[in-house]
């Protein structure tokens, strides 16, 4: 054990010895630079010595050392400052993250005292709770799942629906005769003008996908034109107005109220559950959408609308089952009815989020940012449609008018070249997206490189904003010689358009 001793003492020696040296070596570094009698007795000694231009150069090395010395003085205080005002910091956040505590626990402790006062105020009333004026009264904390009913609007929906039979309309139009339909529908019946193309490019991208973003300057028509689609179709659009408070699903769907034991149901959920009964079509309008985050409130339905197999749009509005649940709320789960569609309206201003790659490759936005010219309409009254129908029509669009395959070798050449000089890519479900849009798009009366190159404008070419514009402006001539070599002569007419006001921003 003594020699262990002997050992261990002379091992950590070396060790603490190699400490003590670099820290006198450190300090005695320090000590020689700014040893100020030794720079004098240096020059002493030489100066009897030196001639005039010595002495200039002399002068010049004094100059230039006490630049250096000064320099390291201000580093040492700028480093001190910094870790003093970076240990604050630390020490503020860590105050404030303790303030934030304290608060929960006493938001906690208010929501609890007001859960209590309320039910001793029922209990000692002795009424029933929306008697006594509470919208949130107690219930019984022994409440039987077999025997309360916490969906009442949905319970509702079931009594209403318990007789339906879905309806057979008997529906035989063709795609461009539909677009005429809803123009003149609009036009007539609520005085809002659009030209021909708008209506071809919105029936399109509702045939691409379920959520579709209406975009442009304000006063253009987001809104009224989804609200015109509602009324067209003989049930009115469920406007859905997102708050900037909206954080969750909550907001769509609604919430399960542990203190009064029913669920709080939005009139989205009631839509959809609506919905679910019939073959008719119907919409939900999430109007100024990105005043808040899409991503809080609607990332849930934008994973669910994606999946191939609608079997397979569901989502769980409650964890369990109750007996007396409404008849389509399957353990809890409800499925996304195919026959509702989701139209967002967004302004790009200072009160708003910008919309991510997320939302976008998931959407087909659609830019007003025109006034319809006013024409003389054919007067046209609301039309009673079958969602399997128009599907239908959608899908045969879909199979016979495939996008061509010049056409598709070109898009995948302008791939090539947008990877090779923006570094950018779109991938699969883009190019899925398009083999949908563009079909319709050509069905309703439209021309396919019309259809392609509003797609690429709005879906691909969108993605150049990420990109410093500087950094591309002198890519974006060659580009619009390329999309005009390709395609031909001002064919790509939305895309250039969109590059050029790309480049003027730079």
């Amino acid at each position: 054990m003594h020699t262990f001793l002997r050992f261990l003492y002379e091992f950590l020696s070396q060790f603490f010895l190699g400490l003590k040296l670099m820290v006198l070596g450190i300090f005695n570094g320090f000590k020689a630079i700014f040893n100020i009698p030794e720079y004098v007795r240096i020059v002493t000694d030489y100066k009897n010595d030196f001639t005039l231009p010595e002495w200039f150069l002399v002068a010049l090395a004094i100059l230039i050392t006490l630049a250096l010395l000064s320099l390291i003085v201000f580093a040492v205080y700028f480093l001190i400052r910094k870790y003093i005002r970076i240990r604050k910091s630390l020490v503020e956040q860590e105050s404030l993250l303790e303030e934030v505590s304290q608060l929960n626990g006493e938001v906690a402790k208010l929501v609890k005292e007001k859960e209590v006062i309320l039910a001793m105020q029922v209990s000692k009333l002795g009424i029933k709770p929306e008697e006594a004026g509470l919208e949130e009264a107690t219930i019984d904390d022994t409440v039987d799942p077999n025997t309360e009913i916490r969906f009442p609007k949905l319970i509702d929906v079931d009594e209403k629906f318990k007789d339906y039979k879905v309806a057979n309309y008997g529906n035989s139009f063709e795609l461009p005769e539909f677009v005429e339909l809803f123009r003149n529908f609009a036009a007539s019946q609520l005085r809002l003008y659009y030209t021909t193309d708008m209506i071809r490019l919105f029936i399109s991208a509702l045939a691409s996908t379920k959520l579709v973003i209406l975009q442009g300057i304000s006063g253009t028509g987001k809104t009224s034109l989804a609200y015109a689609w509602g009324k067209f179709l003989k049930h009115d659009s469920c406007i859905a107005s997102v708050q900037p408070s909206w954080r969750d699903r909550t907001e769509l769907f609604g919430y399960f109220n542990e203190f009064t034991k029913r669920f709080n149901e939005t009139e989205v959920l009631k839509e959809m559950y609506v919905a679910g009964y019939t073959d008719d079509i119907y919409t939900v309008i999430l109007d100024e959408m990105n005043i808040s985050r899409v991503e809080y409130y609607f990332a849930e339905m934008l994973s669910i609308l994606e999946m191939p197999d609608k079997n397979e749009w569901i989502v769980e509005i409650v964890p369990s089952a109750w007996k007396n649940d409404p008849v389509h709320l399957h353990e809890g789960k409800l499925k996304i009815p195919a026959n509702m569609w989701y139209i967002g309206t967004i302004n790009n201003d200072d009160s708003t989020f910008m919309v991510t790659d997320k939302v976008y490759d998931r959407a087909m936005p659609i830019d007003i940012n025109d006034k319809g010219q006013v024409f003389e309409p054919i007067d046209t009254p609301a039309q009673d449609i079958n969602y399997s129908y128009l599907d239908k029509k959608f899908q045969e669009a879909i199979q016979n008018n495939p996008i061509k395959e010049e056409n598709l070798k070109k898009i995948e050449d302008m791939d090539d070249y947008v990877i090779k000089h923006f570094r950018i890519a779109f991938g699969n479900r883009i190019v899925a997206h398009m083999k949908k849009f563009v079909p319709v798009f050509v069905a309703c009366g439209g021309d396919e490189i019309r259809g392609i190159d509003y797609f690429i404008a709005r879906k691909i070419l969108r993605k150049f904003e990420q990109l410093n514009i500087a950094y591309i402006r002198d890519e974006i001539d060659d580009f619009v010689k390329f999309l005009n070599d390709t395609f031909g002569e001002n064919k790509m007419a939305e895309c250039i358009e969109y590059l050029l006001r790309l480049k003027k921003m730079a």
